[in-house]
């Protein structure tokens, strides 16, 4: 069974708690759960809202997990946009009232540590995913909502929190995972497999305790964008001769051809993650962390066209069924990517439990090499080299710093309050080269630059004002600051005005113990969302000099969140049912001007979210060793307000679906045996704001879907265990604007000592 952490049930993680922790029992205490332990989560100590979570149990048993993110997947009302295994920079998470669009409107933490990649907002701006691997994950609790003051306004949507391993006594632990995708769309039909391999040691010694963990990934991912062109009503008899050409629909319907695939990567990665924990007494300690990410991608191409001989055709001008059709040199593209990116963590704190504790950290997240090779120059000829383009991000990055205390006069007060300061850096630049595999870097392209930073102080307080009743109250104020902001082409570089703007976040919880058996709880939170460096500078500059395609004086999002929730305490299980509504201005969306007719990142007006959600999780259901869990979501997403596209006013908000389902079904046969069945499903949705993407079931569609996932587990002792799996048993063919994953076998070989 799922652990379920809501303010309104058994399972709900201390809401009103001095400090969290994530080994023993649940205590059912006033609609709030205080779970003791020496492995704490950094979600807040007061925490006002619904909270799910998943334990390292939990995932080992029903989930086949190869990434980090895996461990979200059947979670209430979540979705991680995963490609491939291994996807490292398109796994956005969407949440409630956010789609995959919007990385920027949640929260991921690692121990502490963020992982959100606030650089920018979208599908490439995904949390940093790879600084966890699934064997070091010890639970995974998620915050739903922005009702708690210790976040900033990035947790609109959700906060996620890993807690990673760390040992009481030696420990190791390998494991090996193999995987086999057979994919057959449009005119493929291939094979990509993956291997994974991990490798942990663990141990304490007096107050010293340490974790080791090395992880490697190689991964062949299914084609991802297949060069096309909309079907021609002019008939020529220009252009060479070619066949295999795929006719199908685009996403608003109309006819066009798929020409082959691109965006295929094989990519390894490497990963390196130490944790080093000292305690000065039984109620401080002291923990580094260091991360090192290493990913070595390469996306290669396939044509289907083929000329009278059989040979295949990459560029130049051919005729497709009478009508002449003209393929760039880029169409089918090439890229190679190499980078390492570097994470340092340092907590210092304390559990007293007492009258007063503190906690001080700061981490750094470095792109200490991150460079994209792609070629301009068509195949064949490309691949022995040849010009192209480089792409440099070294010395992209952020750092944050906190200092939190918890204040516990009473038996009816616990005060939290604190400082936290977020600095984030783009350095972009793009420049030709003459060799586009090994090249030095050329003429510049174009170039990005500049910084954000946020400095908040932030207090709320628990207050227990009848038998019955607990409130939270809280605030919190962020000044933010983006500066030494820089867009530039081949020739002219724009430079932009410093901006600092101050805003208020009021937070409010009311909990009540209705019964027993029964919790109501209600909660109204104010988020803003800042621009991101990306959603400012990175744009196009003309001859002039003058900005083409972004606007550095964007608003920041603006959002009031309410949820109301009623949860009954069941037999070893719970029933949540929670209504969610979300008010946000000034939204950060993609779109076309209708007066202007440019096509930037802008504000729109006002969208409102209201909807559903219950969950459900039980175990021994009918009979010993049958556990369940289910969650369902209805949401109404629209459009109020757009001056700039009134075509989009009462249209569903893209990447929000209406309807979407998650279930898991686990029985346990002995202690040695387990078998799980699990499912997901979403409904329609739409990625443009004005819903013409009417074709969802399409190369850059938005389709519903319905997949089944299955695992087996057996345990030989308690040193070997192997799993067998299968995610997308029944083979949906399904989009969200790339294809996801068909059908993949999974094999698992596990050693714990």
């Amino acid at each position: 069974m799922k652990t379920t952490l809501s303010p309104l049930a058994l399972a709900l993680l201390a809401a009103f708690a001095t400090c969290v922790h994530a080994e023993d029992a649940p205590q059912h205490v006033l609609g709030t759960v205080t779970v003791s332990g020496n492995r704490p989560t950094s979600l807040p100590t007061l925490i006002p809202t619904t909270i799910e979570g998943i334990t390292k149990e939990e995932i080992e048993r029903d989930i086949n997990a190869t990434d980090a993110e895996d461990a979200l997947k059947y979670l209430p009302s979540l979705l991680v946009r995963k490609r491939y295994i291994g996807d490292y920079n398109h796994a956005v998470l969407s949440t409630r009232a956010s789609g995959t669009g919007n990385s920027a409107r949640s929260m991921v933490y690692a121990d502490g540590i963020l992982l959100s990649n606030y650089l920018g907002n979208g599908a490439t701006f995904a949390p940093r995913w790879g600084m966890v691997s699934p064997e070091q994950i010890e639970r995974v609790d998620v915050l739903y909502g922005p009702f708690s003051a210790a976040y900033g306004g990035n947790s609109v949507g959700a906060v996620v929190d890993y807690v990673t391993r760390m040992p009481d006594k030696f420990e190791a632990h390998a494991r090996l995972t193999l995987t086999h995708q057979p994919f057959k769309l449009y005119n493929t039909n291939d094979n990509y497999d993956g291997r994974q391999g991990s490798f942990a040691l663990g141990d304490r010694h007096g107050a010293w305790s340490w974790y080791v963990d090395l992880n490697r990934t190689d991964s062949d991912g299914q084609p991802l964008t297949f060069p096309n062109r909309a079907v021609s009503t002019t008939t020529s008899n220009a252009g060479v001769p070619v066949t295999g050409a795929v006719q199908g629909r685009d996403r608003t319907n109309n006819p066009w051809y798929l020409l082959g695939t691109a965006t295929q990567y094989h990519t390894v990665q490497d990963q390196l993650k130490a944790k080093v924990a000292y305690d000065f007494s039984p109620t401080m300690r002291a923990t580094y962390t260091f991360g090192l990410w290493r990913n070595d991608a390469q996306g290669r191409p396939n044509t289907y066209l083929r000329d009278a001989s059989g040979q295949p055709v990459y560029r130049g001008q051919v005729n497709i069924n009478g009508s002449s059709y003209t393929l760039n040199d880029t169409d089918f593209n090439l890229s190679n990517e190499d980078l390492q990116h570097v994470m340092h963590g340092l907590t210092l704190k304390t559990n007293t439990r007492g009258v007063f504790d503190w906690e001080v950290a700061a981490s750094l997240y470095d792109y200490d090499k991150d460079q994209l090779r792609a070629a301009t120059v068509a195949l064949p000829g490309a691949l022995s080299g040849g010009k192209g383009r480089l792409v440099n991000q070294g010395g992209t990055g952020w750092n944050t710093f906190s200092a939190k205390g918890v204040w516990r006069p009473n038996e009816e007060h616990i005060a939290e309050f604190g400082y936290q300061r977020e600095a984030y850096k783009l350095a972009s630049i793009e420049n030709a080269t003459d060799d586009w595999i090994n090249g030095a870097p050329g003429k510049r392209n174009a170039a990005f630059q500049g910084k954000t930073e946020t400095n908040s102080l932030y207090a709320q307080d628990m207050w227990k004002f009848a038998s019955q009743w607990k409130t939270v109250l809280g605030a919190r104020f962020e000044h933010w600051h983006a500066h030494d902001g820089a867009t530039s082409n081949a020739a002219a570089t724009a430079s932009h005005q410093q901006r600092s703007e101050n805003y208020v976040s009021p937070k409010a919880a009311l909990a009540y113990q209705a019964s027993d058996d029964w919790v109501l709880k209600a909660s109204l939170g104010r988020a803003v969302r800042m621009p991101t460096v990306s959603e400012l500078y990175q744009g196009g500059v003309n001859a002039a000099g003058e900005l083409t395609n972004n606007d550095p004086n964007l608003k920041p999002e603006k959002s009031w969140t309410t949820e109301l929730s009623g949860e009954r305490k069941l037999v070893d299980g719970y029933l949540r049912l929670t209504a969610f509504g979300e008010r946000t201005a000034d939204a950060l969306y993609t779109q076309i001007n209708a007066q202007t007719l440019v096509n930037n990142i802008q504000n729109v007006d006002l969208i409102r979210t209201k909807g559903l959600e219950v969950s459900y999780a039980q175990n021994d259901v009918w009979l010993r060793g049958l556990d369940l869990s289910a969650s369902a979501t209805w949401t109404d997403s629209k459009i109020i307000r757009n001056d700039k596209a009134p075509t989009s006013v009462g249209k569903w908000q893209p990447r929000i679906p209406e309807w979407r389902a998650t279930g898991v079904a686990t029985y346990a046969v002995n202690d040695q045996l387990s078998v799980t069945l699990a499912a997901r499903y979403s409904g329609t949705q739409y990625s443009t704001l004005d819903n013409s993407d009417v074709n969802g079931f399409a190369y850059m569609g938005a389709s519903k879907y319905f997949t089944v996932d299955t695992r087996l587990r057996y345990r030989f002792n308690q040193q070997w265990s192997m799993a067998l799996g299968v995610d997308n048993l029944n083979n949906d063919k399904y989009w969200n604007f790339h294809p996801y994953p068909q059908r993949t076998y999974v094999a698992e070989l596990k050693f714990d000592l």
